[in-house]
């Protein structure tokens, strides 16, 4: 389980674009990586929106952002482009980057227990630690959250 101090762990995953990112794309930058469930859903276009209404802020705070889930890439294409998010969204549809940051596991929902991503944010400093984890993601004010 990654812990605040931690670097964080090696990863290779695609953008809405298709292009390969690592975590040596995070190098000398702060960066917001927020894991989400799924596009399109209520709670996380309501982060997705929180974000983007905020962007300027997080910039001005210097701050790149990243969204994480493992929808497709056409998927993370389709609900950027219609929700105009002016960052990144990563895809694992393999899970691999999920478990390496401890955003995938047990979820319960209306009595039921099954396997899922968790919504968490990870605040990364730009040697690659990291420095805040939020666990219980207000997804209407994410960005008071973070900031």
């Amino acid at each position: 389980m990654l812990k605040v101090g931690d670097r964080i762990p090696a990863f290779e995953v695609k953008d809405q674009d298709g292009r390969t990112v690592t975590e040596k794309d995070f190098e000398g930058k702060k960066v917001v990586l927020y894991f989400y469930p799924k596009d399109s859903t209520p709670g996380c276009t309501a982060e997705a929106c929180n974000l983007r209404d905020n962007f300027g802020a997080l910039k001005a705070a210097g701050y790149e952002i990243y969204g994480a889930s493992k929808d497709s890439i056409a998927s993370h294409t389709r609900f950027r482009e219609k929700n105009s998010l002016p960052f990144t969204l990563l895809s694992d549809p393999e899970t691999s980057m999920l478990k390496a940051f401890g955003a995938w596991g047990e979820k319960k929902m209306c009595g039921r227990i099954s396997e899922g991503t968790l919504r968490k944010t990870f605040v990364i400093s730009g040697d690659g630690t990291v420095e805040r984890i939020i666990d219980k993601v207000d997804t209407k004010n994410h960005t008071a959250q973070i900031l």
